[in-house]
């Protein structure tokens, strides 16, 4: 397990979401499931938590309740190196929930993702200030990222 594991509270859906985040990343599985027993807080029977990992990285989910909800001040950031890994995710992650701006959406369970391609970063680092500037400026007009618009605002077309 990595020193550091990102713990996501649900309301009572976690099994379903781990389900769902694990069958859309490769190199990814379920751990442990742990179920409530006769102490509760939950139903006997009914998921507490389960462990994942997607794509190397662990996770840890908690059937908490509703008492807290995800907001887009935290967000998983996925680096994608061609066009078809960031449509494919980008469409399975938004679906049932929203898309916006950046490359930003939020899943069906409401937690915010950033699906975004290697060479929106490379593009925006350039030493090349205008260069660095038409991408950054041609970025903030999309929803999902577009990797061959985002080169021809960087070449000026």
């Amino acid at each position: 397990m990595h020193k550091i594991t990102p713990f996501l509270w649900f309301d009572n859906n976690a099994e379903e979401a781990m389900n769902f985040y694990v069958s859309i990343f490769k190199n990814s599985k379920v751990g442990t499931v742990t179920r409530y027993g006769d102490a509760g807080p939950g139903p006997k029977g009914s998921v507490m938590s389960a462990t994942f990992q997607l794509d190397g990285q662990d996770f840890f989910a908690l059937n908490g309740g509703p008492h807290y909800k995800f907001t887009p001040a935290i967000s998983f950031f996925v680096n994608c190196e061609t066009q078809m890994e960031v449509d494919e995710l980008w469409e399975k992650l938004s679906a049932g929930g929203r898309k916006d701006r950046c490359g930003w959406l939020q899943d069906k369970y409401g937690l915010s993702w950033q699906i975004i391609p290697t060479a929106l970063t490379t593009l925006l680092r350039d030493k090349d200030p205008a260069k660095a500037n038409r991408a950054m400026k041609a970025m903030l007009q999309m929803d999902k990222i577009d990797i061959e618009r985002l080169k021809q605002a960087y070449e000026g077309e």
